[in-house]
């Protein structure tokens, strides 16, 4: 059966519908969510770190918008385009190299790298920047738990699930946790009309303060930009 990184270089990916996990539930008057998919974020920055995330969490949940959910079905059947190929190609290639600090197995970076690259463009997110947050919350690490329930690579927080009624979700399978990381961070990127700073810190749960994107900034600079 074909990895991932395959039907990536194909041009054929189509993933199984995922959720996007994040420390902060969203406002309960956030709307436009389906306008996050199409926000271009610029490349945040990190710096190594261990597998955990922060324990500043929102304890009180609002209604969830509406259109989160056709979202994360919509993305569903979403295609890499034919003219994307190439481009993915030679980012993976890229950061390949990068990855193996991380991940050592050549098969899973190919497919995480593969994953990553295409929940990026459907979000319209910088690959880059997904990297980054996952070293700052996970160490890349899928089984990774914070003390506060934080799960797997992107440390998102369960109530995700409940509120987006999809309990048979496991956020320990990294590729669903990838498109529920992905997505919100979409929608909150949305939300601050492209400020990738407090777009951060709501992923976070500490907007109002900059510690953590400056963290996420880091990162991507030490490790993933790259020259363009």
């Amino acid at each position: 059966m074909p990895t991932l990184a395959a039907w990536l270089m194909a041009g054929l990916i189509a993933l199984p519908s995922g959720g996007a996990w994040a420390n902060q539930a969203p406002d309960a008057d956030e709307a436009g969510f389906l306008g996050a998919l199409s926000t271009n974020a610029q490349p945040a920055s990190n710096s190594p770190t261990n597998n955990r995330t922060t324990a500043h969490r929102v304890q009180v949940l609002p209604d969830i918008p509406s259109t989160l959910r056709a979202t994360l079905d919509a993305v569903t059947t979403a295609e890499l385009p034919a003219e994307s190929v190439w481009a993915a190609r030679q980012w993976m290639n890229t950061m390949e190299p990068r990855l193996a600090r991380y991940v050592s197995d050549a098969e899973l970076r190919r497919e995480m790298l593969g994953r990553i690259y295409h929940e990026a463009q459907l979000a319209g997110l910088s690959p880059e920047i997904i990297l980054a947050v996952i070293q700052v919350e996970s160490a890349f690490r899928a089984d990774a738990v914070s003390s506060a329930g934080a799960v797997g690579l992107m440390q998102i927080m369960p109530f995700w699930i409940r509120e987006l009624g999809r309990p048979a979700d496991e956020l320990k399978d990294p590729w669903l946790n990838l498109r529920y990381g992905s997505t919100i961070l979409a929608h909150y990127l949305a939300v601050e009309r492209g400020d990738l700073t407090r777009a951060l810190a709501r992923y976070n749960g500490s907007l109002g303060k900059t510690w953590y994107p400056e963290r996420v900034m880091a990162a991507w600079r030490s490790h993933w930009w790259i020259a363009r």
